[in-house]
């Protein structure tokens, strides 16, 4: 039986998630591409549906996330390597001028 790949979506090294092309269980581990020759190996903590971020490293509450070399918002929480990012633990500031530079 051949492992199912799980196509993902990493533009810059600088980012700190990537994104789901397809619906990705819980505990299933992916390789994330984010150039030639450079990748990661993220196992995933909980279902990811297509078109949400996960975590590619660990994120400190407070910290930029950073999706296609762009800040996107805040993270209101500790986030895990694996983990969902969403609503639940991150501030959209993209396109709030009370947010910018804050």
């Amino acid at each position: 039986m051949s492992e199912q790949k799980y196509r993902t979506l990493m533009m810059r090294p600088i980012d700190n998630v990537a994104v789901a092309l397809q619906d990705i269980p819980t505990q299933t581990e992916v390789i994330v591409n984010f150039s030639n020759d450079l990748s990661l190996k993220i196992t995933i903590k909980e279902e990811i549906l297509f078109g949400h971020k996960f975590a590619v490293r660990p994120i400190n509450k407070g910290d930029e996330i950073l999706k296609y070399g762009e800040v996107i918002g805040k993270a209101t929480m500790a986030i895990e390597e694996g983990e969902h990012v969403h609503v639940h633990n991150l501030e959209g500031i993209r396109g709030r001028g009370d947010k910018v530079g804050k």
